[in-house]
């Protein structure tokens, strides 16, 4: 391919507005990065990235001229965001690097496309397509997205010294688009990098975790991680522990058509316990909905696959579950991974996913009682009160949740005039 004119993506009339105001008087604005590899390579594409020749401030003006929605996103580094119907479009001036020390960059602007395609990490993500939509490739981008190529430009070693980050994208796109071994030269360079990794902020790193855990088989990249000594690094907890889980895990997740889970491959890969888990969930800044699955794992009951269905949902509803499906997710892998020409395995497979859809479809039955029944019997509010519920609702539950609130309200009188 040697021109993405034809993709629909390209045909956007937003787009089209975009290349077009930015590329006349003298500008030039090329389409650059995620939206041309992953046309080369027949993936969904993304956001849509360009690059150019203009000054920010000049990005700014022919935008508010043209009635488009400009935002100054990180303007002091050249870029500029525009919105066209709704749709983001990030510009960022063409830039050469002046001081680098791992983590931040100090850069100035320029016109020089070959300069700009050099700072840029890997050759597959310095592609670029012009207003016409052919493809420029400055640094060989192409030659290695035929060959599923991860490739740093240039030196391996100076590209990462620039920004430290850079040794975890590799591996993140090497998960995404590699094949085979990973690019020897970047693989020494991460490996002789790992000791600088704690200078990245957590945010940083938990964002490239996520995404590396988030392609459809991140297999061999974690294994070539660990073989790197970088997922150590970052991932301290797996050193004891390993990856030997994931391959079951991702089969499963393929065969069952359940889609890439960044959070239930982390938890295969890190000890089943709460303080490490506490721990991890600290240190890589989670979100507050990211940490609680992980609690939600390690709080569940352990669910043996000779567990009753009535048993399971009794467990699902005292403990939800978001914890208690990934553990049957996991148990069921293991399983599966176990279950050629091992018959006990494969019962355990039947029983393990008879349970997991039982989870799946389990919908939390609502108590038909509340404090205000109780306190109508003349009961004063207080411990009492949640006493008299709590007693009542475990009779409910296992009765499978099958008394209703009259017969709920007679055991309730009952129980009041016995303690009268």
């Amino acid at each position: 391919m040697n021109s993405v004119a034809d993709q629909p993506w390209f045909q956007e009339p937003s787009l089209s507005r975009v290349l077009t105001l930015l590329n006349a008087e003298g500008g030039e604005t090329r389409v650059v990065g995620g939206a041309v590899r992953n046309s080369l390579l027949g993936e969904p594409i993304g956001d849509i990235d360009l690059a150019t020749t203009l000054l920010p401030t000049e990005v700014m003006e022919r935008a508010e001229n043209a009635k488009i929605k400009a935002v100054p996103t990180g303007i002091d580094h050249g870029t500029v965001t525009l919105i066209v119907d709704g749709k983001p479009f990030e510009v960022t001036t063409l830039r050469r690097d002046v001081a680098t020390n791992g983590r931040h960059a100090e850069v100035a602007f320029g016109t020089d496309w070959q300069e700009d395609a050099e700072r840029r990490d890997f050759t597959i993500n310095a592609l670029y397509a012009d207003k016409d939509g052919a493809i420029i490739d400055l640094v060989g981008g192409k030659a290695d997205i035929e060959t599923a190529t991860l490739r740093f430009i240039g030196d391996a070693h100076s590209r990462i010294a620039e920004d430290y980050l850079r040794v975890l994208r590799f591996f993140r796109f090497f998960a995404w688009y590699g094949r085979g071994r990973p690019d020897a030269n970047g693989l020494r360079a991460c490996a002789a990098a790992r000791d600088h990794l704690g200078q990245l902020s957590a945010e940083r790193v938990w964002s490239e975790i996520k995404k590396l855990l988030s392609a459809k088989d991140p297999g061999r990249a974690l294994l070539w991680m660990r073989q790197a000594g970088v997922l150590s690094a970052i991932l301290p907890e797996t050193e004891k522990w390993g990856i030997d889980a994931l391959p079951g895990l991702i089969a499963t997740q393929t065969a069952l058509g359940w889609q890439p889970d960044p959070l239930l491959r982390l938890i295969a890969m890190v000890p089943n316990d709460a303080e490490r888990m506490k721990g991890l969930s600290a240190r890589l800044k989670l979100s507050r909905q990211e940490a609680q699955f992980l609690q939600d794992f390690v709080s569940a009951p352990k669910i043996a696959d000779s567990t009753g269905e009535l048993a399971l949902d009794r467990l699902l509803y005292h403990h939800g579950k978001a914890g208690i499906i990934a553990q049957l997710r996991l148990s069921l892998a293991n399983a599966r991974s176990k279950a050629e020409g091992d018959t006990e395995a494969m019962a355990q497979t039947a029983r393990f996913s008879r349970l997991l859809q039982r989870a799946e479809a389990f919908e939390k039955p609502a108590f038909p009682l509340n404090g205000g029944d109780v306190m109508a019997l003349g009961i004063a509010g207080g411990p009492k009160v949640g006493e008299m519920l709590n007693d009542l609702e475990a009779v409910w539950v296992q009765a499978n949740f099958t008394l209703s609130r009259d017969t709920l309200l007679a055991r309730l009188a009952e129980k009041h005039a016995s303690e009268s």
